[in-house]
């Protein structure tokens, strides 16, 4: 008797029609099915959201769905595609290069190498021209399924490939290739068809990175580059790069003398007197927005490992934090792991939650929201510090609400409200994602599913769109994600919604019911500003260090023509500080000249200027920052109700000067 056919495989198309096919199938030859014109536009195709490309064999059932430009996730595989093309053009011209992984990232791809020496911008230009040969040369991207003996046969002169094949020893992971002409790399893929589709790209720069991120391995050379479907959209990101570049916070918080950075404290920001007072009008901002719904605490820095093995972050997240060696345990002959029993927090979640469980509570009283500034810290590598967007020591306005699980759909509206209104006020928008189950979580299916219902079902009854993470939430919960865009179009993931069903099972909270019994409330985690430095690096940018009048450091500078207008000048200082305005009074022996271009440099949103005319006159000649030489004489008495009318309403910008000087 001949064996049975496999059992053919359903795919459901997105208008609800039905492909079977056999196991094996090439995706291609479905999506030919469906219509030549589809074939002719697919670029990949995705099975349960899964993606893959059209050479790839489908191997199960589910949501059948063709990718083509059009689909957001096309340009993962493009990009993907690219990496791969970079690889061909570098070993073409450095035949010596070791070749690592070639991703593609949020904002492009890159492809590391293991060379000789570092490659140089003229590399760069080479490799640019080369791979434009290379698409071209329309190389189809030729996939190939091989078992272990045969792959490392094809990479036996690649040691980084003989490594990355190691991985795959005991799995039941399919091992292919990919080749474009003459090159042919390990890769999952998904590729596009062939090397042409790749028309708009750049190659950007390069840096050094460790081989699989180990700071213990030999430092290989990435390569970054992106590329788009479209030479505008192209042209578009390489000028928003190019103002990034002018608007680096490192760059501009040292011009503007905001903070500065130390190696004896690697990862931990120094704040000047004027970075101190950026720091506390925003930390005042969303204080003074708090102070009616909100309790703020203050909690310990230091926990044992009990609290951390209570919270699950022992378990899950002990290599990012900063642990602290116990004298006691040590003398008690504890070993050397043991001895390491206490930690610097990383987050303020169990102390809220230690709190909240000292206390007794009604279910009238909730929700409660505990909200607190403390200094964390989290063991950052040192090679992925970057200015204040990665830091070691920072700061959040962290904030944990405990609640009925009947409230959880208007704690979610209100706290939305209250973030996204946060965000405006700064001129920010921001798209909201919903983030699911990671691999890697703490607590029962059952929870989870309780918890992302909840909170799904929240996050839909507010109207507003979203967008899908899947398995990018917290190990403890899911979560509302918000993605800000800033004026030049970058998206940062600030704040998040946390709904946590898991803490209060760990923590044994409890609230009396209505009831009169014992209930468990869940938990929410809420961030606003993410940390405090990060979001004032983004504001830096955001702004380009001009920062609105109630926000700058400095909002108003006092410049005296000559010394005869002195006393006057500073009593003006005087009067506008007596308000409550940041004034200062420059009376260095300098040109009037130089001193309002140090003002502009230093993005002062008001000068003003004084002169024997505007002494005599009780009035002052006011410049605005951005309106070049105009300026417009006015009492001090509208000049100080102007600037206090602005800084009440917290403007974004100052308003315009009259007349012409």
């Amino acid at each position: 008797m001949s064996a049975a056919a496999p059992a053919l495989l359903v795919l459901t198309l997105p208008d609800g029609a039905t492909r079977e096919v056999a196991p094996g199938t090439l995706a291609r030859d479905v999506v030919a099915t469906i219509g030549p014109r589809l074939l002719q536009a697919a670029l990949a195709v995705s099975i349960d959201g899964a993606v893959q490309d059209l050479m790839t064999p489908v191997r199960s059932g589910g949501a059948f769905q063709v990718i083509t430009e059009k689909d957001p996730r096309a340009l993962a595989v493009l990009r993907h595609s690219g990496a791969h093309i970079l690889a061909t053009a570098v070993r073409r011209l450095r035949p010596d290069a070791k070749i690592g992984f070639g991703p593609a990232i949020d904002d492009g791809f890159y492809y590391d190498f293991e060379v000789t020496k570092p490659f140089t911008p003229e590399d760069l230009e080479a490799f640019e021209a080369e791979m434009r040969k290379v698409v071209a040369e329309k190389y189809p991207f030729v996939r190939a399924e091989v078992s272990q003996a045969e792959a490392r046969q094809v990479f036996a002169d690649d040691p980084l490939k003989l490594e990355r094949l190691e991985d795959f020893e005991g799995s039941d992971e399919v091992i292919s290739t990919y080749t474009d002409g003459p090159f042919t790399d390990l890769c999952r893929g998904p590729h596009v068809p062939d090397t042409s589709y790749l028309k708009h790209f750049k190659l950007l720069s390069t840096a050094g990175a460790y081989w699989r991120g180990d700071e213990r391995r030999q430092m290989l050379q990435r390569i970054y580059a992106t590329a788009f479907f479209r030479k505008e959209e192209l042209e578009q990101h390489l000028h928003r790069m190019e103002e990034a570049k002018k608007r680096d916070h490192r760059v501009v918080g040292r011009q503007l003398d905001l903070f500065q950075f130390f190696p004896h404290a690697p990862g931990a920001a120094f704040w000047t007197p004027r970075g101190t007072q950026l720091w506390l009008t925003l930390e005042e901002f969303i204080r003074e927005r708090q102070r009616e719904r909100f309790l703020e605490i203050k909690t310990p820095l230091l926990y044992t490992k009990k609290l951390w093995e209570q919270s699950g972050h022992w378990g899950k997240y002990k290599e990012n934090m900063f642990l602290v060696w116990d004298k006691e345990e040590a003398e008690r002959g504890g070993s050397a792991e043991d001895s390491l029993s206490m930690s610097l927090k990383p987050m303020n979640c169990p102390s809220h939650h230690l709190y909240f469980h000292a206390h007794k509570h009604s279910y009238r009283e909730l929700p409660k929201r505990y909200v607190t500034f403390d200094v964390l810290h989290r063991n950052e590598i040192s090679g992925a510090l970057s200015g204040l967007t990665r830091v070691r020591q920072f700061s959040q306005d962290d904030c944990h609400i405990y609640l009925r699980e009947d409230q959880i759909a208007s704690e979610v509206k209100f706290l939305m409200d209250f973030i996204l209104g946060y965000y405006d006020t700064f001129g920010l928008t921001a798209k909201l994602k919903f983030a699911t189950r990671p691999e890697q979580r703490i607590g029962s299916d059952e929870l989870w599913d309780r918890a992302e219902g909840a909170l799904r079902a929240a996050l839909e009854s507010t109207g507003r769109p979203y967008e899908m993470k899947e398995g990018d939430g917290a190990f403890y919960g899911p979560k509302i994600d918000f993605d800000v865009m800033d004026s030049i179009g970058r998206a940062w993931q600030l704040g998040t919604i946390q709904l946590d069903y898991n803490a209060p099972e760990r923590f044994d909270l409890e609230y009396t019911g209505e009831d009169n019994a014992a209930h468990r409330p869940v938990v929410i985690h809420r961030a606003v500003s993410g940390s405090f430095e990060r979001f004032l690096a983004i504001l830096i940018e955001h702004f380009a260090g001009a920062f609105p009048v109630w926000l700058s450091p400095e909002q108003v500078r006092v410049l005296p023509i000559s010394d005869e207008v002195l006393g006057y000048a500073q009593e003006v200082t005087a009067r506008l500080r007596a308000a409550g305005i940041r004034a200062s009074c420059d009376d260095r022996s300098d040109t009037l000249n130089y001193r309002i271009r140090d003002g502009e440099l230093m993005k002062v949103p008001y000068m003003a200027v004084i002169g024997k005319r505007e002494a005599e006159a009780g009035q002052v000649a006011v410049r605005v920052r951005g309106a070049g030489k105009k300026q417009e004489v006015v009492s001090v008495e509208s000049f100080q109700a102007r600037l206090l009318d602005e800084i009440r309403a917290r403007a974004l910008t100052p308003s315009s000067a009259g007349a012409e000087a």
